[in-house]
């Protein structure tokens, strides 16, 4: 008889206790328990979309709605269902108002007057409840303009002209709850002008060009739950105690004025103030005792204004606050007790702030915060207890992972493997080339080593992202600053910069040999081997130059996981944005106006030479060749180089480009010039082609005599002749006689000789 009641009282203490164990259970750092379930999973898949515990609490609360949001749900719910059992009552559809205006909608007691181009206040009759004249001209409230309408509850005067107010404008308004007078022209508010509205709950006046307030101007607003004075002209706030005539007041918006700083005084009276909005404004200095009378306080914001220091005790009396933003203030440290009392606190932002001394003790007592918003996600790694930690990633590098995206990560590989290759096999075959043209093949060779130092760089990314693969917020920080990352920026920046001056070289050399061939400027060996190491210095002059001055370049090459500064403007120095746009708009943006240029003016030359040059034949095929090999060099330097050009360009502007975008730029388009160099400036010349034909003939022809044991001769050896072939030059013009000055010849087969060599 008993066992029933006993298995019962049993199945359910079990369950009691499955609870308990579940909710107590201790996950480590980095990771969130899956409410009533014993299982941790990571930051990572909090509100993923996808139902990782089972039972949908990794799901939960996604949205940060602690503050403001919240504070206003909980209040006018309450506030509603105290005041009326049937709040969404119908109203009929029949105007009760008497006679209205030309171009207003009337419905039951509510008038809709918006963009009515009403002069005036309109006269209707007193059982109006709410009175709607937005958009209209009205340009002055006089006295007594709304004394009979004894029932309005709500009037919006939202978008008009409205320069003055009477002070005895709204007199008779005993009914009145919400007020509302943005987007209008108004300076100054009397003291006393909303004495009558003793119900008044919401009063808006955003936008506007009020430059002064006084405690008396709110005399007699004993309900007002709501102030808002966002966007005026406010420099300065009331010695005098601001809410001594609203004891009430929940929320205070003070949002986009120019107040400089917060008096003691101030919020002395506001002990049942909720929110506090004080965002873009210019506060430079709180004191201590600032908010010391806002024990009730939920939400704090201090977003986007001029805050240097943080003073040690600040938020001591804020034991309430669930929501602090002190995001985009030029804060330098954050002492490690700064938030030590804010044990309620749900929603922490910190976005825009370079944080020198950040450590974990800082975040420790923080046991209830849900949601944290730093400037980097590699600052996730200080409060792993966090369940929301925002941003998961900067667009190139992820909370794992060093590279994000999966293409990523493969191509980085490819594109390295393709990079190195490339320019290693053209680094090798040379001197096995007999060539007549040592000097340009000594800066093809120079021009493959710097191209082979972008696949090294790039090597090495892929390296260190396998390295971290899965735990790369617990290394983000200590990567980017170490010494690894600061050389393989640098030489990013050596191989770019050596690459684009010695391509400008190359490009020169030949402008000069084609445009100008009777004055015998070829280039000697001296003259040569020293503009290459000019070359190189500059390269290790440009690269190397941030690394030795810290306090002027700050993290130059620290600034992202793949070590690449192309957007400095994170750096927070002034010269390194100076030092990054120097060099991507003035050195190599030159670079690049010189190649157009130079090909331009060099396909230009050889049309002119083969109009007055009859007897060469078939030169529309040879313009047609040369044309496609100028688009190809134009066209890879143009789809390495734009990119960077624009992103630059708008980064000047300040608009804002994701991270991905770097990241995309860095492994597929940056290394483009690298990739293609080989095969644009030797794997597809004629001379390179002539050389391959002619050891595939040696080679059968070697296969031809082992196979029938002949003793025939062999074939003369190949001389790569990289100079301007002249084989396809008419009989009567490879005379010796025709031509015995080598600039004359040259004038004669410039097409011929542009086909053969790059």
């Amino acid at each position: 008889m008993t066992s029933g009641p006993v298995f019962f009282y049993i199945l359910m203490i079990g369950k009691y206790l499955a609870l308990g164990s579940g909710q107590d259970v201790r996950c480590p750092l980095g990771f969130f328990p899956c409410g009533n379930v014993t299982k941790c999973l990571p930051q990572l898949l909090h509100c993923n979309g996808v139902d990782d515990c089972g039972n949908q609490a990794d799901e939960d609360n996604c949205g940060d709605n602690n503050g403001w949001s919240l504070q206003l749900d909980k209040y006018f719910a309450n506030y509603y269902k105290m005041s009326s059992p049937y709040p969404f009552k119908a109203e009929t559809t029949e105007c009760l108002v008497g006679s209205v205006p030309e171009r207003c909608f009337c419905r039951g007691h509510e008038l809709d007057c918006d963009a009515a181009h009403l002069p005036a206040v309109p006269s209707v009759s007193s059982n109006v409840t709410v009175m709607s004249l937005q958009w209209n001209f009205i340009r002055k409230l006089p006295p007594n303009g709304f004394k009979k309408y004894h029932r309005l509850q709500k009037l919006c005067l939202q978008h008009n002209q409205i320069t003055s107010v009477s002070v005895s404008a709204f007199r008779g308004l005993r009914s009145l709850t919400k007020l509302y007078l943005s987007h209008n022209r108004i300076t100054f508010l009397k003291p006393g002008v909303f004495e009558d509205l003793h119900r008044l709950e919401w009063l808006i006046i955003e936008d506007n060009h009020l430059s002064r307030i006084s405690p008396l101007t709110f005399y007699g607003l004993n309900s007002l739950i709501l102030l808002v004075l966002m966007d005026n002209a406010l420099a300065h706030l009331p010695d005098k105690p601001l809410c001594k005539h609203m004891p009430r007041l929940h929320w205070l918006d003070f949002e986009g004025n120019h107040i400089h700083s917060l008096r003691n005084l101030t919020f002395i009276s506001c002990s049942n103030l909720t929110v506090l909005v004080m965002r873009k404004n210019k506060i430079s200095h709180l004191n201590e005792n600032t908010f010391a009378h806002l024990q009730k306080l939920d939400e704090l914001d201090l977003g986007s204004n001029k805050i240097e220091n943080l003073p040690p005790h600040l938020f001591k009396d804020l034991r309430e606050l669930s929501q602090l933003n002190i995001s985009y203030n030029p804060i330098q440290k954050i002492q490690a007790n700064q938030f030590d009392y804010l044990v309620k606190l749900k929603s922490l932002s910190l976005e825009g702030i370079e944080i020198s001394n950040i450590q974990q003790r800082t975040f420790r007592p923080l046991v209830n915060l849900s949601h944290i918003y730093f400037k980097k996600f590699q600052y996730c790694g200080y409060a792993p207890h966090v369940r929301s930690c925002k941003p998961n990633t900067d667009g190139i590098s992820s909370l794992e992972d060093l590279l994000a995206n999966v293409i990523q990560r493969v191509f980085v590989w490819v594109v390295s493997a393709v990079t190195c290759f490339g320019n290693i096999f053209v680094i090798c075959m040379r001197p096995y080339i007999r060539s007549e043209n040592k000097l340009h093949a000594m800066s093809i060779i120079s021009l493959c080593c710097a191209d082979c130092l972008m696949g090294i760089y790039l090597f090495v990314i892929g390296a260190f992202d396998l390295k971290f693969r899965g735990e790369y917020n617990k290394h983000a920080q200590l990567w980017t600053e170490s010494t690894h990352c600061q050389l393989m920026g640098s030489l990013a920046i050596l191989s770019t910069e050596v690459s684009v001056l010695l391509l400008t070289f190359l490009t020169l050399e030949k402008y000069i040999c084609i445009v100008y061939p009777f004055r015998c400027l070829r280039p000697r060996k001296c003259r040569t081997i020293t503009v290459l190491l000019l070359i190189w210095i500059t390269g290790f002059i440009v690269a190397f130059v941030p690394l030795s001055n810290k306090e002027i370049f700050k993290n130059y090459y620290g600034t992202n996981g793949v070590c690449f500064p192309l957007h400095s403007e994170d750096t927070g120095s002034i010269a390194a944005q100076v030092y990054s746009v120097a060099i991507f708009l003035g050195i190599n943006l030159a670079a690049f106006i010189i190649i157009i240029f130079s090909y331009g003016s060099m396909f230009y030359s050889v049309h002119q030479s083969t109009i007055t040059a009859t007897e060469i034949r078939n030169q529309v095929k040879k313009e047609m060749i040369l044309a496609k090999r100028f688009f190809f060099i134009v066209f890879t330097d143009a789809l390495c180089w734009i990119p960077i050009f624009i992103l630059k360009f708008l980064s000047l502007l300040q608009v804002e480009i994701p991270g991905t975008i770097t990241s995309w730029v860095v492994i597929f388009i940056l290394p483009i010039n690298s990739a293609l160099n080989p095969i644009l400036y030797t794997l597809t010349t004629r001379p390179f082609k002539e050389m391959i034909h002619q050891i595939w003939y040696n080679y059968r022809q070697r296969r031809s005599i082992d196979s029938k044991g002949s003793q025939k001769a062999p074939a003369p050896s190949f001389i790569w002749v990289e100079m301007w072939p002249t084989q396809e030059m008419p009989p009567d013009l490879r005379k010796p006689a025709a031509f015995t000055d080598p600039c004359e010849v040259s004038l004669i087969s410039q097409s011929t000789r542009l086909n053969s060599d790059s």
